[in-house]
Protein backbone atom coordinates (compact mmCIF):
# COMPACT_ATOMS: atom_id res chain seq x y z
CA UNK A 1 0.00 0.00 0.00
CA UNK A 2 1.30 3.30 -1.05
CA UNK A 3 1.44 6.24 1.51
CA UNK A 4 0.20 9.35 1.34
CA UNK A 5 2.00 12.56 -0.77
CA UNK A 6 0.42 15.92 -1.35
CA UNK A 7 -0.14 16.12 -4.80
CA UNK A 8 2.69 19.02 -4.77
CA UNK A 9 5.26 16.50 -3.64
CA UNK A 10 4.71 14.25 -6.76
CA UNK A 11 7.81 14.50 -8.69
CA UNK A 12 6.17 12.54 -11.73
CA UNK A 13 3.09 10.86 -13.24
CA UNK A 14 3.54 7.41 -12.26
CA UNK A 15 3.72 8.91 -8.47
CA UNK A 16 0.76 10.71 -9.06
CA UNK A 17 -1.00 7.82 -10.34
CA UNK A 18 -0.07 6.00 -7.66
CA UNK A 19 -1.65 8.59 -5.62
CA UNK A 20 -4.73 8.63 -6.94
CA UNK A 21 -4.77 4.77 -7.66
CA UNK A 22 -4.71 4.98 -3.56
CA UNK A 23 -7.36 7.06 -3.22
CA UNK A 24 -9.75 5.44 -5.42
CA UNK A 25 -9.78 2.64 -3.19
CA UNK A 26 -9.95 4.70 -0.15
CA UNK A 27 -13.12 5.82 -1.84
CA UNK A 28 -13.83 2.17 -2.92
CA UNK A 29 -13.78 1.35 0.66
CA UNK A 30 -15.93 4.52 2.04
CA UNK A 31 -18.63 2.75 -0.69
CA UNK A 32 -18.77 -0.21 0.69
CA UNK A 33 -18.58 0.59 4.18
CA UNK A 34 -22.15 3.13 3.15
CA UNK A 35 -23.45 0.35 1.47
CA UNK A 36 -23.59 -1.65 4.80
CA UNK A 37 -25.23 0.90 6.70
CA UNK A 38 -27.94 1.00 3.70
CA UNK A 39 -28.65 -2.69 4.22
CA UNK A 40 -28.76 -1.94 8.26
CA UNK A 41 -31.61 0.82 6.96
CA UNK A 42 -33.63 -2.05 5.41
CA UNK A 43 -33.91 -3.70 8.39
CA UNK A 44 -34.62 -0.45 10.58
CA UNK A 45 -37.37 0.58 7.35
CA UNK A 46 -38.97 -2.55 7.15
CA UNK A 47 -39.37 -2.85 10.92
CA UNK A 48 -41.07 0.57 10.52
CA UNK A 49 -42.91 -0.19 7.78
CA UNK A 50 -40.89 2.62 5.39
CA UNK A 51 -40.81 2.87 1.92
CA UNK A 52 -37.45 2.44 0.21
CA UNK A 53 -37.69 6.12 -1.14
CA UNK A 54 -37.84 9.23 1.36
CA UNK A 55 -38.03 11.65 -0.89
CA UNK A 56 -37.60 14.33 2.03
CA UNK A 57 -34.33 12.80 3.05
CA UNK A 58 -33.30 12.30 -0.38
CA UNK A 59 -32.85 15.85 -0.79
CA UNK A 60 -30.99 16.13 2.50
CA UNK A 61 -28.50 14.09 1.56
CA UNK A 62 -28.15 15.56 -1.91
CA UNK A 63 -28.18 19.41 -0.27
CA UNK A 64 -25.97 18.43 2.40
CA UNK A 65 -23.31 16.46 -0.13
CA UNK A 66 -23.65 19.82 -2.40
CA UNK A 67 -22.82 21.63 1.03
CA UNK A 68 -19.64 19.96 1.65
CA UNK A 69 -18.88 19.73 -2.12
CA UNK A 70 -18.72 24.14 -1.67
CA UNK A 71 -17.05 23.89 1.29
CA UNK A 72 -14.24 21.73 -0.48
CA UNK A 73 -13.98 23.90 -3.32
CA UNK A 74 -15.66 21.48 -5.79
CA UNK A 75 -18.27 21.87 -8.44
CA UNK A 76 -21.16 21.41 -6.44
CA UNK A 77 -23.61 20.54 -9.81
CA UNK A 78 -21.30 17.51 -10.14
CA UNK A 79 -21.49 16.18 -6.84
CA UNK A 80 -24.87 16.38 -6.99
CA UNK A 81 -25.45 14.21 -9.98
CA UNK A 82 -23.00 11.94 -8.45
CA UNK A 83 -24.64 11.63 -5.09
CA UNK A 84 -28.29 11.59 -6.71
CA UNK A 85 -26.76 8.38 -9.16
CA UNK A 86 -25.34 6.85 -5.80
CA UNK A 87 -29.05 7.67 -3.77
CA UNK A 88 -31.07 6.13 -6.49
CA UNK A 89 -28.92 3.12 -6.41
CA UNK A 90 -28.99 2.68 -2.52
CA UNK A 91 -32.52 3.14 -2.86
CA UNK A 92 -32.83 0.34 -5.82
CA UNK A 93 -30.58 -2.12 -3.35
CA UNK A 94 -33.54 -1.61 -0.39
CA UNK A 95 -36.21 -1.34 -2.76
CA UNK A 96 -35.36 -4.92 -3.66
CA UNK A 97 -35.09 -6.41 -0.16
CA UNK A 98 -38.03 -4.33 0.79
CA UNK A 99 -39.64 -5.88 -2.25
CA UNK A 100 -40.80 -2.25 -3.76
CA UNK A 101 -39.84 -3.62 -7.35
Amino acid sequence: MSTSIPPQDCTDMTSLRAQIDRLDRELISLLAARAGYIDRAVELKQGNGWPARIPERVEEVVMNARAAAEGQGLDPGLIEDLWRQLVDWSIAREARVIREV
